[in-house]
């Protein structure tokens, strides 16, 4: 017999309820948020909070931002799901907008990035199987790349703390060292269907692409008729200063994935691909319940107008340079990064040597002194904050991000 359970409605909802109720695979930090505004966030004790994490590079136009909430609300007061079995109209916008500003003729919509990866390398291998061979399967990808939590798409990210211990992974991926181009030309062949990568890795330590080895994959995967795919999860929709990274190099991917940014907090993605590569698909062969509903794009579509606005676009540069300032002065106090990493808002420091593997110490005790922020691995403090944060949030922000740095240094 089933136990009679209590009422969660007489449970106390703070953060040890998490450790009850919740499957143990996050260990979030010790206070509940509860509100935001902007870069700001408040916990239950009503706490203010500066926001340098932007929900892991999701909240690229902060929180609440009162055009989204809008676009929530009016969307939620006329469609919010219909299945694919029916086209809707925001969908149809969404797309026609994504392929107007971008390499891509066709859009699919999924609710995650690693659901969007996953169908990027489905869709890559059904390309190259049914255009060339039934053995032309193998997908090179890099080195602390991180592409999702599926299986498939954790076993093509190159970090085997995230893919071991869950019994048999898909088979034929390649795993070579990022930026390396004669890596890459080692295990390329013809039996090669995409090369897969993020043109700034994320979780990997903000490694951003040289733009050697982007150029140089462009012309392999030309040779070899291969694909390229752009893991544009966390770099794209502004993130680094562009509408998506590789408009910085030059090289046009095959297919392209976005998500986190898109919808400004709302779960949506997006894969984007050609005509070419479109062309092999047909009803039945991939799908999804929730992707492409009403009110994920209605609030995407507002997210992609504004951060695609040239307002935007032009001042992540400028913030990125406030960041670096702020954090170059306290370095220049405490001696405790040895550089910088990534592009525009999506920036990393690198901790000196005597530091590295306490990354994650960091960012707990900012949250002491009340400031949000990441790391990227175990050596590198992370920077993801809204797109539009103001410079006096950035200011107070790192007036106490020194303050937990000073702790830490102090404790030496």
């Amino acid at each position: 017999m089933t136990e009679n359970k209590s009422s969660t409605s007489k449970t106390s909802v703070d953060r040890s309820l998490f450790d009850k109720v919740i499957l143990p695979v996050y260990a979030p930090a010790q206070f509940i948020p509860v509100k935001g505004q902007g870069s700001r966030v408040w916990d239950q004790q009503d706490n203010e909070y500066i926001d340098f994490a932007g929900g892991i590079a999701v909240n690229a136009l902060g929180h609440c931002h009162p055009q989204l909430v809008d676009a929530l609300k009016n969307q939620s007061e006329k469609l919010w799901h219909t299945s694919n079995v029916f086209a809707n109209e925001p969908s149809l916008r969404l797309a026609q907008k994504l392929i107007q500003h971008t390499f891509a003729d066709r859009a699919f919509f999924a609710n995650s990035g690693a659901e969007a990866n996953e169908a990027a390398f489905k869709l890559a291998r059904h390309y190259a199987i049914e255009k060339f061979s039934p053995y032309k399967t193998k997908i090179i990808a890099f080195y602390q790349a991180f592409h999702g939590r599926t299986l498939f798409t954790v076993s093509v990210g190159g970090q085997a703390k995230y893919a071991d211990g869950f019994g048999p992974k898909p088979a034929d991926i390649v795993h070579v060292p990022f930026n390396d181009l004669d890596a890459v030309k080692a295990v390329m062949d013809e039996h090669t269907c995409a090369v897969v990568l993020e043109p700034v890795q994320g979780e990997g330590g903000l490694t951003s692409a040289t733009p050697e080895f982007l150029t140089g994959l462009r012309e392999l995967c030309d040779k070899y008729d291969a694909l390229l795919v752009f893991d544009e999860v966390q770099c794209g929709m502004g993130r680094t200063g562009s509408l998506f990274t590789y408009m910085q190099y030059g090289v046009e991917p095959d297919i392209l994935t976005s998500a986190k940014a898109l919808g400004g907090g709302f779960p949506i993605s997006a894969m984007l691909t050609t005509e070419k590569v479109a062309s092999v698909m047909h009803p039945g062969l991939h799908g999804t319940t929730y992707g492409g509903n009403p009110l994920a794009c209605a609030v995407a579509e507002v997210a992609f107008d504004i951060i695609n606005s040239p307002e935007v676009l032009k001042g992540i540069q400028a913030r990125h340079d406030l960041f670096i300032e702020h954090l170059e002065a306290i370095n220049k106090q405490f001696n405790v990064f040895k550089g910088y990493r990534g592009k525009g808002l999506l920036l990393g420091a690198e901790l000196q040597t005597k530091y590295q593997g306490r990354a994650r110490d960091f960012l707990n005790i900012a949250t002491e002194y009340r400031v949000m922020i990441l790391n990227a691995g175990t050596d590198v403090l992370r920077f993801t904050p809204s797109l539009i944060i103001t410079p006096e949030e950035i200011k107070s922000g790192m007036v106490r991000l020194s303050q937990a740095i000073e702790k830490i240094v102090k404790a030496e």
